[in-house]
């Protein structure tokens, strides 16, 4: 009974909720990205690259020339698949610029919170002799 009472305390608790949400974004974030680089950015480039499709680029370790990166998984050749790490690289780069540029926001935010009212600017030198009359004719 104990274990269940703490257990609800915990995940009640308002940052273990906050990750899970976190988490689930995350996933469904990288999911995005990892589109966007398959089917947007990477077709493009491989098109000004003379047709290239990076996903299917590799290095066969066993010195046999295959025709496709399927054909040679198949064979169950040992193979380096570049391809995919350079799409992976560069998913990478853009989930770390949305992070980059979400942390910004978020700081510029902060500080603005932060940052204290100014004070009111000085009276001036008119406003303080008009007080110094005031004051001496309420003597």
């Amino acid at each position: 009974m104990k274990i269940a009472q703490e257990f609800r305390e915990f995940i009640s608790r308002g940052n273990v909720v906050d990750l899970a949400v976190g988490v689930i974004i995350g996933a469904a974030f990288g999911k995005v990205v990892n589109s966007l680089v398959a089917e947007v950015i990477m077709p493009p480039i491989g098109a000004l690259l003379k047709g290239v499709n990076f996903s299917t680029l590799f290095i066969s370790l066993d010195g046999i020339d295959y025709e496709t990166l399927a054909k040679a998984k198949e064979a169950g050749a040992p193979v380096i698949g570049y391809g995919m790490f350079v799409n992976t690289v560069i998913e990478f780069l853009i989930v770390a610029a949305c992070v980059f540029a979400l942390v910004k926001v978020v700081n510029k935010l902060k500080r603005a919170e932060e940052k204290p009212a100014e004070a009111p600017p000085a009276p001036s030198r008119s406003e303080v002799l008009l007080e110094e009359i005031r004051d001496a004719l309420k003597k």
